[in-house]
């Protein structure tokens, strides 16, 4: 928790008395109000639902007062490159609604900022300012895109994006339920084969094109299905090209994962193969969401961080999170292990997480232990640990004299089992911790 800060984005009334704005504008709220343009008063508001991937939110005012006289917005399609919109919104420098208008210049997959998602986007010429952010971009009088980032740069100039039409459709048609689910994921990783040699390796003809499986995550919906050699030769019936894109309009290409980012979880979806040069087809279900399969999560939000405390040692599973408290310039001021780790960790069948040994709360019974900290650890009392669940079990289950911790350099930390127990609870009192562990933790 740290200081309470307020800040302000845009939004649009859409259909069933709902406010559709971005994910980054609500998350990590404590208290939310919104105003029509044009009107003085301001109304609580909350948020029902929110999706992070795909940085789209929903927020409800319970107060009917707010919607009177408002036609809720209708969603468009999905822009076409040279199209004109417009962009409306509340930036910085004013209070009063604002409109920019632009043209769309690109449309293909990119980086989500808030989530770190790879999902289609627009990329506009119209400004996209701090307070932008939630406000709708439109077109002849409908929601084709929701502003929700901007390239900043001495380089750059007025390069904005938005969330396009269909990704807002996938979301909306997602939430019908009352819940999110998210958006669908392979469980893979893949490789191109623009090279000819690596093509003619895996037994593709001339004619055959397609992206290489180098991986099948754990407890993916590709794993038992997908093999790693596999060639993905298209899905739902669109020809994979060898650089990793489909054809979705005519003359438009983007990444190969659009067909299945359109579907919904549990969803089933077709793709054609090459297996030791035979083609199959094959049909997978997409049981989990996008980024699920990450060694170490991008950024979360609106949830505390994991932990597990004793002998006042202190334990959590590694998040972009953890990493984003070495400041804005972590990625060369945190440690180099744990950066490699978010940047290019995979999960295996024995390794879900990164735990690391954040930080040990000086006491007697730790004494020479307490300068360590950001240490990975790999097995607790003899047990490998792959999951934070697999930590707290070795623990709490272990008999011995001694609890035995080891780290991923082969060092050891080892106490007293019996007095550890003891002392943690006074540890805790002395350093104001409520708790030995997280909430998510406390009813394993």
């Amino acid at each position: 928790m740290k200081g309470q800060n307020t800040t302000h984005g845009s939004g649009s009334i859409i259909a069933g008395g709902r406010v559709l704005t971005n994910a980054h504008v609500v998350s990590d709220h404590m208290f939310i109000q919104v105003r029509r343009a044009g009107q003085a008063k301001k109304y609580t508001a909350r948020v029902e639902i929110v999706g992070h991937e795909t940085d789209l939110a929903i927020v409800k005012v319970e107060d009917k007062e707010f919607f009177s006289h408002a036609t809720p917005l209708e969603l468009g399609n999905l822009a076409e490159i040279k199209d004109s919109v417009s962009v409306y919104g509340f930036p910085d420098g004013g209070d009063k609604l604002s409109l920019t208008e632009g043209i769309v210049s690109r449309v293909e997959h990119n980086s989500y900022a808030h989530s770190g998602a790879y999902l289609l986007a627009c990329q506009i010429d119209a400004p996209i300012n701090l307070g932008n952010s939630g406000g709708p971009v439109m077109k002849d009088g409908k929601i084709v895109g929701v502003a929700f980032q901007s390239l900043t740069s001495a380089s750059y100039n007025n390069i904005g994006y938005m969330v396009p039409a269909p990704v807002i459709n996938h979301f909306l048609k997602d939430i019908e339920d009352g819940k999110h689910d998210g958006t669908p994921d392979l469980g893979v990783s893949m490789q191109q084969m623009e090279n000819p040699d690596l093509r003619k390796s895996f037994l593709m003809k001339k004619d055959q094109t397609g992206v290489l499986v180098s991986r099948v995550y754990p407890d993916s919906p590709g794993a038992g299905i997908l093999q790693r050699g596999d060639v993905i030769l298209s899905i739902e019936d669109v020809r994979v090209e060898n650089d990793g894109t489909i054809e979705f309009r005519k003359g438009e290409r983007t990444f190969f994962t659009y067909p299945l980012q359109q579907k919904q979880i549990d969803d089933f979806i077709t793709l054609k193969v090459l297996r030791a040069g035979k083609e199959q087809s094959l049909t997978i279900q997409l049981t989990q969401s996008i980024d699920y399969e990450r060694l170490v999560p991008h950024r979360q939000y609106d949830i505390p961080p994991t932990y597990y405390i004793i002998g006042g040692l202190v334990f959590e599973p590694l998040t972009l999170n953890y990493l984003l408290e070495f400041g804005g310039n972590w990625a060369v001021d945190a440690p180099t292990e744990l950066v490699n780790y978010y940047l290019n960790g995979e999960p295996l069948d024995d390794s879900r997480q990164v735990l690391v040994l954040v930080k040990v709360l000086a006491d007697e019974l730790n004494i020479g232990y307490h300068a360590s900290k950001n240490v990975i650890i790999s097995s607790v009392n003899g047990k490998h640990v792959s999951h934070i669940h697999d930590l707290v079990d070795a623990f709490e289950a272990h008999q011995g004299d001694y609890h035995v911790i080891e780290d991923s350099n082969g060092f050891v930390i080892t106490l007293d089992r019996r007095e550890a127990e003891e002392a943690n609870p006074n540890i805790l009192k002395k350093y104001r911790i409520i708790a030995d562990r997280s909430e998510d933790l406390r009813h394993r």
